[in-house]
């Protein structure tokens, strides 16, 4: 965080006249060398009220950053917690694969869905330049205006090599072929009709590659009843593998797209469908169930005084002090309750009985005695750099996907979970 000249000129050519010029020197001055910023690690599971990101230092550049904070926070916090909830539906075995870059909220925000969407259990994105950035294993498929440009086979014309260019070797396009054909051959059934013309024809290519050593590595669906065509693809599949004696053919994995949403995941599983890949976007992407997530920032403390807002709102009021944050663990491994207490209380112990209130129930004291005690917060960034190493992305990917297993199956469950008590 630092001003640059061309920006104070600019904020002085937009304020009022009457602006004292010392505010503009200061502005000039302005770096975070005394901010500390302290968080859960990225990836945790987090509930509602319990402050997952602290700040501290001079209080106009706290309030300065309050827009920053909550833009990188929000739609990040939020689009990891739509992916999760497809991962828990699809189960561990069902790849996901993100593909909503055409229905985001811009490229910034395809490219943040792209990275959050991984980090909540999805396994690849058909967005390049997010694999390009972020090392996202990236998957697509061909499209149906390719299948459809073709209107005949005179058109497919074998070449056995391409002219090279000045300086260059031959292009041999059997090998180029082979290379991509043992990866990535997949086709597209549902361009005309999957029963007369996708299904029939594939295995047909499928089959006549098998002989030359090549392997498809599965078939997408793009409309109609994604569930029963699944069934009935992997019935045709498994006959053809009888038959030619092709085993690995029965197992051909069954991709499915076409604005699938949670509803859709869970009536696959509960139709029993063969479906192996499943591709979300719009549903995905722009987080339809709730479009936004209401993260704020509120002063609690000045100059060692705590702060509290008073609003007839009882969800709005804030709750003063700085605070340690501890998740609190039952015998079974499970996290039972998150403890917010004041920085200079003791901190809880395990096997210690702990007298509580819970938030929504401030008049009534609750004593809990947990097996482990977890502090939630590290220091991630004091004196004006980051002081704690910040884990890549695959690892806080594992982390996301391990916080969410820790959870008890009556607050992971997505229809009518018990809640969670601060």
């Amino acid at each position: 965080l630092r001003s640059v000249l061309a920006d104070v000129a600019y904020l002085r050519s937009v304020l009022p006249g009457t602006t004292e010029d010392a505010f503009f020197d200061y502005l000039a001055t302005l770096d975070a060398s005394e901010v500390t910023v302290s968080a859960v690690p990225e990836g945790s599971v987090v509930f509602a009220r319990v402050p997952f990101l602290q700040v501290r230092g001079p209080l106009l550049v706290v309030q300065l950053l309050e827009t920053t904070l909550l833009c990188l926070v929000s739609y990040a916090s939020l689009v990891a917690t739509n992916a999760s909830r497809f991962r828990l539906l699809a189960g561990p075995d069902v790849k996901l694969m993100e593909m909503g870059l055409r229905r985001a909220q811009g490229p910034d925000g395809a490219l943040s869905a792209s990275k959050y969407s991984y980090i909540g259990g999805f396994d690849c994105t058909s967005n390049v330049l997010a694999g390009k950035l972020y090392g996202i294993p990236v998957r697509g498929t061909i499209a149906h205006s390719f299948i459809m440009s073709f209107t005949s086979l005179e058109e497919v014309q074998p070449r056995v090599s391409v002219a090279p260019l000045e300086g260059g070797e031959p292009v041999d396009l059997p090998a180029l072929a082979e290379s991509w054909l043992q990866r990535d051959f997949q086709g597209l059934l549902d361009t005309y009709c999957v029963r007369r013309s996708g299904l029939p024809n594939f295995c047909a290519v499928a089959l006549a590659l098998h002989q030359l050593g090549y392997r498809a590595i599965g078939v997408r669906l793009d409309s109609g009843d994604l569930a029963q065509q699944s069934k009935e693809i992997r019935r045709v599949l498994r006959a053809c593998g009888a038959h030619f004696q092709v085993p690995w053919f029965e197992t051909i994995p069954i991709a499915v797209s076409n604005n699938i949403s949670e509803q859709s995941v869970e009536e696959f599983s509960r139709e029993g469908s063969e479906i192996n890949m499943i591709g979300v976007g719009t549903n995905l992407v722009t987080c339809p169930l709730q479009p936004s997530l209401g993260c704020v920032y509120k002063l609690v403390e000045v100059n060692g005084s705590p702060c509290l807002k008073l609003t007839e709102d009882e969800e709005k009021m804030t709750i003063p002090g700085i605070k340690t944050i501890y998740r609190l663990y039952d015998a079974a491994g499970h996290p039972f309750m998150d403890l917010m207490a004041l920085e200079e209380e003791p901190s809880p112990s395990a096997g210690q009985e702990l007298a509580v209130r819970v938030l929504g129930q401030l008049g009534e004291t609750s004593k809990v005695m947990p097996t482990t005690v977890e502090p939630l917060h590290r220091t991630y960034f004091r004196d004006g750099e980051v002081c704690e190493p910040l884990p890549t992305l695959p690892e806080v990917r594992s982390h996301a996907q391990a916080s969410l297993g820790l959870l008890s199956p009556a607050h992971r469950r997505l229809h009518e979970p018990q809640p969670y008590p601060v």
